[in-house]
Formats: structure tokens, C-alpha cells, sequence
């Protein structure tokens, strides 16, 4: 875990940052450049929170036949922790890129009691199991407990999704945009690359901070 902040102080909002598949919570602060780009938004008017980077390993942020349980971690380990460091942990931002920006709207689907906003970009989601990455679910049962196309809006939650024009994730991210309601949406050029993660990154902290700000 590693927190991104311009201080950490009692009653600031969190947001946490869940990865890519193959990337770790050390790489995301320097693969989004997120100190510089919370300090340019916070520069810019947004309300001060701060971010939180996670290992999730290549768990798709949901619990695995290995054990393996990163909703646990969050829910049992992470905000507790965040919470004894003063932060404001009874609603959270979450953003995450790829394997990551599914999760988000997956803990967002599953706790909207808890996520108050959701960032994605290129969030990883396929129609069906056997469309999916290998490794990325155990089983149909798997993939099928754990949906994010063609669900409703959790309650509550504000979302917002991005991906590039010629990202494989460009129709599912649309489709999404249209089934969850995204207040924001974002779909110019760009790929499943780190440099359009950076691109979009400032809009999605913005967004976030904003809906962090409203629960405070």
C-alpha cells in the first residue's frame, strides 16, 4: 500500500487506486505520475484527499479459488488501517485502470453503501467467460458471480469511464457508459497504453475529488 497526499490529516477522503494486471502499488504512483497530478488538481480547486495504491496481484480484484481475496483486503485490512491514520474511510472514491477499472465498478456494484465514485479507464470485461483473459476468472460460476456488464447504476455512486478509440475495450466501455450512467464519459483517441491512463487522469481525480467533497 502507498498513499499519495498533500498531508495526512484527520477527516481527509480517500480514493483508492487499483491496478492493471502485472502492474503493483508501487508502479501505479510512478506509471500515472500521481503525486504531480493530485498536486496539479489540488492546484487547480479540488478539495484535498488522498490516494491510496493497492497489490492486487492478478486477482481481478475479486476473491479466487487460491484464496486469494482483495475485497477482503480492502473492507478488513486497508480501511481500518486508513481510518487509524485519521482518514475518512465511511465513504470512499475508487479509480483503477484495465484489470483495475473493473474492480472499481465491481466494489462499486457490490458495497455501493461504501463507494461513493467511480473512475475507470479501460476497464478489462467481456460478454462471457470464454471471451475473457485466461487466468481473469476460475470458472463460469466465477465470471458469472462477479458481473459488471449490463448491470444497473448502484445507488448512490457517481461514475465515470474512459477509454481510447482503438482500445479492445472501447465497446464495453461504451456499453457500460450507457447501462451505469456515467455522468462522465470519455471515448477520444487513444489505446490500452500508460500514456492514455496518464492523458485522462487529471478529469478522473477531479471527478472524484468532487464527489469526495460532497460527502464530507
Amino acid at each position: 500500500m502507498a498513499v499519495v497526499a498533500p498531508r495526512v490529516a484527520d477527516g481527509l477522503g480517500v480514493c483508492l487506486v487499483l491496478h492493471g494486471r502485472g502492474d503493483d502499488a508501487a508502479r501505479a504512483v510512478s506509471l500515472l505520475g500521481l503525486e504531480a497530478q493530485l498536486g496539479t488538481v489540488l492546484a487547480a480547486g479540488v478539495a484535498p484527499f488522498a490516494l491510496v495504491t493497492l497489490d492486487g496481484g492478478e486477482t481481478y480484484w475479486h476473491r479466487r479459488a487460491s484464496g486469494d481475496d482483495p475485497e477482503a483486503m480492502i473492507l478488513d485490512e486497508v480501511l481500518p488501517r486508513l481510518d487509524q491514520l485519521g482518514l475518512r474511510t465511511s465513504r470512499i472514491a475508487v479509480t483503477g485502470w484495465s484489470m483495475g477499472g473493473y474492480g472499481g465498478l465491481l466494489l462499486a456494484h457490490r458495497h455501493p453503501e461504501l463507494v461513493v465514485a467511480v473512475a475507470a479507464s479501460s476497464p478489462a470485461m467481456w460478454h462471457s467467460y470464454g471471451a475473457s483473459a485466461p487466468g481473469a476468472f476460475d470458472s463460469k460460476a466465477d465470471f458469472a458471480a462477479h458481473p459488471v456488464l449490463g448491470t444497473a447504476p448502484a445507488p448512490g455512486v457517481a461514475y465515470r469511464i474512459d477509454c481510447g478509440g482503438s482500445d479492445p475495450f472501447i465497446s464495453v466501455s461504451r456499453e457500460a457508459a450507457v447501462t451505469l450512467r456515467a455522468q462522465e464519459r470519455n471515448f477520444g483517441p487513444g489505446g490500452h497504453t500508460p500514456s492514455y491512463w496518464r492523458s485522462v487522469t487529471p478529469a478522473q481525480l477531479t471527478f472524484v475529488g468532487a464527489a469526495l467533497a460532497r460527502t464530507a
